[in-house]
């Protein structure tokens, strides 16, 4: 049986949890599933352009794991943008926000 998540501190939520190629209806993409701690590993090294060490402090998490979810999260992002497929990001119950962030707004899948 394979060991439980970790907690895994993320900024926030992003505005919109679906995002697709202009002009194509949503219902006839293809679709990628983005988990939210690889996006907010993307948004923080990426983006924000720290070091995967200090990614992971921020996260949490040890920089081993920040390199496999940027990994993923590079690799089903570029999926999406040359195949013309639809992102939807998706949070998983082992994500936390800080002063309890997005909880109003995101529901964390069950099962």
């Amino acid at each position: 049986m394979p060991r439980p998540p970790k907690l895994r501190w993320c900024d926030g939520p992003p505005p919109r949890s679906v995002f697709k190629p202009a002009g194509v209806p949503l219902g006839t993409l293809p679709a990628v599933q983005l988990q939210l701690d690889e996006l907010e590993a993307l948004r923080l090294c990426d983006l924000l352009g720290l070091e995967q060490e200090e990614a992971g402090r921020r996260m949490g998490v040890s920089r081993g794991t920040v390199q496999r979810l940027l990994a993923s999260g590079r690799a089903k992002v570029a999926d999406a943008l040359v195949h013309g497929k639809a992102i939807f990001i998706t949070q998983a119950d082992y994500i936390r926000f800080p002063s309890g962030r997005g909880r109003h707004r995101w529901g964390a899948p069950r099962g």
